[in-house]
């Protein structure tokens, strides 16, 4: 049976569908000795697909897991720059996971990784609206910065779905505020605390959809539940 390229390379635990595109376009991929082209699609059972020139790794059972990201690491699978990445975190897990969205180096919390491409890209994909939660500490902080912060603006072109805003504690300027937002655009939180007049010193994902952080240590992980995962 013929599928596109990236999805295959996304079933078979190699990245999520929009990094594979990128090793497709990349030059990466060849199909049967040729170098693919994006949009491509071929037939896993009859056709040869190399990626670096190895064979794709064989179909296994799809894994879940919650690490509790630290700051420090970057949410990619490699980094040109040399910089630590998530995937350093997550070695002693016997499936080859990938990271399920963003979140940025200086942030840190919950942040989910999978091998399977369907779940992440339903994960990500802007019509599903998974809220997410965020514990931020900021600088700047007056009286008008949560009905600031509380404003539907525009991101990229995007106007963001109001968010919702709770004081948790606030002390000569800082505060600590427990901010959900509903999409998941570039350091969105950041961005909205600069429009609100607030620079954020430390953020932290504490919940996705119906998934929590609890107490998991940082820089440990766990598989999630078969409820977890039905729950999402």
């Amino acid at each position: 049976m013929t599928e596109r390229l990236q999805k295959i390379l996304s079933g078979r635990g190699v990245a999520s569908r929009r990094a594979a595109e990128k090793m497709i376009t990349d030059g990466r991929v060849t199909v049967n000795g040729r170098i693919a082209l994006l949009g491509e699609s071929a037939d896993p059972e009859k056709d040869e697909i190399l990626l670096d020139g190895s064979m794709l790794p064989s179909v296994s059972e799809n894994v879940y897991i919650l690490l509790h990201k630290p700051r420090g690491y970057v949410t990619t699978v490699s980094d040109d720059r040399g910089r630590k990445t998530v995937m350093e975190l997550v070695q002693d897990c016997p499936a080859r996971v990938y990271p399920v969205g963003r979140l940025d180096m200086d942030s840190e919390g919950l942040l989910l990784m999978t091998n399977d491409g369907a779940f992440a890209n339903a994960m990500m994909h802007p019509r599903h609206n998974v809220n997410k939660t965020y514990e931020v500490w900021v600088t700047g902080y007056h009286n008008a910065s949560p009905a600031l912060l509380a404003r539907p603006i525009t991101l990229d072109d995007y106007t963001i779905r109001k968010p919702e805003v709770r004081l948790l504690w606030q002390d000569s300027g800082k505060a600590k505020l427990l901010v959900t937002i509903h999409e998941g655009r570039n350091r969105q939180i950041r961005r909205m605390c600069e429009a609100a007049q607030m620079q954020v010193y430390r953020l932290r994902r504490i919940s996705e959809g119906s998934l929590k952080l609890g107490d998991l240590p940082l820089g440990k992980w766990r598989y999630l539940t078969k409820e977890e995962i039905a729950d999402l």
